[in-house]
């Protein structure tokens, strides 16, 4: 009977855990924010807010190149970069995590993004522009992107869609230099992206 009642309590925590994720992810718990408002921008190109991170608006499609699902974090980065640099990436599909091949060398070009990679602790710095790449984890089995937005030797401000109902369109993550390398000081970042013809402008000489 103990055991019973164990098991049902158990079942029913569990069942209680899955809808309320439900219900963070697929609604907007936030009253003073709609979806589909524009609530900050990089160079002219608009963040929307999207509200629970599953939540969806159709997909976008500019000048018949895939951009992604409105509002979600792929969404804005494809735009952000086909508006400011005019690049169209090969493959227009894929969740975030997807951006980044991990079985290709720091400064390799990632064909699929049409965009130069490089691994998290490399010797070329961030910059404003590249593409950051988070990877999944548990709540989150998609990854993340953001565009790095600023960047001193201490740390990098990025930009960022659909970080959640109460998640900040904007937010610094410390950057370390060490042994001649920079580490995004975010165990979930893996790298990032940068387009071609400024790749090199940041590899350190000495």
């Amino acid at each position: 009977m103990v055991r019973k009642v164990i098991s049902y309590t158990l079942f029913g925590i569990t069942l209680l855990g899955i809808a309320s994720y439900w219900v963070v992810t697929h609604t907007n718990l936030n009253p003073t924010l709609k979806r589909g408002l524009p609530i900050d921008s990089l160079n002219g190109v608009y963040v929307y807010y999207n509200g629970g991170t599953s939540q969806s608006s159709g997909r976008n499609v500019i000048d018949g190149y895939n951009v992604g699902i409105r509002y979600q974090c792929v969404e804005f980065v494809k735009r952000y970069y086909y508006l400011h640099y005019h690049h169209r990436m090969p493959d227009t599909y894929g969740n975030a995590k997807d951006f980044f091949d991990k079985k290709l060398s720091s400064g390799s070009l990632n064909t699929a993004r049409g965009l130069f990679q490089y691994k998290n602790r490399d010797q070329v710095k961030p910059q404003k522009g590249d593409l950051l790449v988070f990877d999944s984890y548990i709540f989150n089995p998609y990854g993340h992107v953001a565009i790095v937005s600023n960047v001193t030797d201490k740390n990098i401000e990025i930009i960022q869609q659909n970080p959640g109902p109460w998640g900040r369109s904007r937010t610094n993550i410390e950057l370390e230099r060490t042994d001649r390398n920079w580490l995004i000081k975010d165990n979930r970042i893996l790298g990032w992206l940068r387009i071609e013809g400024i790749r090199h402008n940041n590899i350190l000489r000495k």
